[in-house]
């Protein structure tokens, strides 16, 4: 699973980015499943499987981190679009009003 996860979180493409975020939810809560049935004592096969595990978790906590730093930035960029094309649309709506001339006509 953890390997499905790191594959997971490298697309980026946008076009299938809900179901990217819907097949790494889905990979999580089945992994949050099996944790609880993970107990001692282990072989050392299953130690050292346990280390390789461990050295990966760090790179899918870093891939997710940057997925999400990616999808936190198409969303800051989709709003600065949507804020300037209010402002082409109509430019005077955010000039600031002291009262010295108001315009009721706007």
């Amino acid at each position: 699973m953890t390997g499905k996860l790191v594959r997971l979180s490298q697309e980026t493409a946008v076009d299938k980015r809900d179901e990217t975020i819907a097949g790494i939810e889905a990979l999580l809560d089945d992994r949050d499943k099996l944790q609880p049935h993970i107990a001692a004592p282990f072989t050392p096969e299953e130690e050292v499987f346990g280390r390789s595990l461990v050295e990966t978790e760090a790179d899918v906590q870093k891939k997710l981190a940057q997925f999400t730093q990616l999808i936190r930035t198409d969303i800051v960029e989709s709003q600065a679009k949507k804020d300037n094309m209010k402002n082409y649309v109509n430019p005077y709506s955010n000039v600031a009003r002291d009262g010295t001339f108001y315009d009721t006509k706007q």
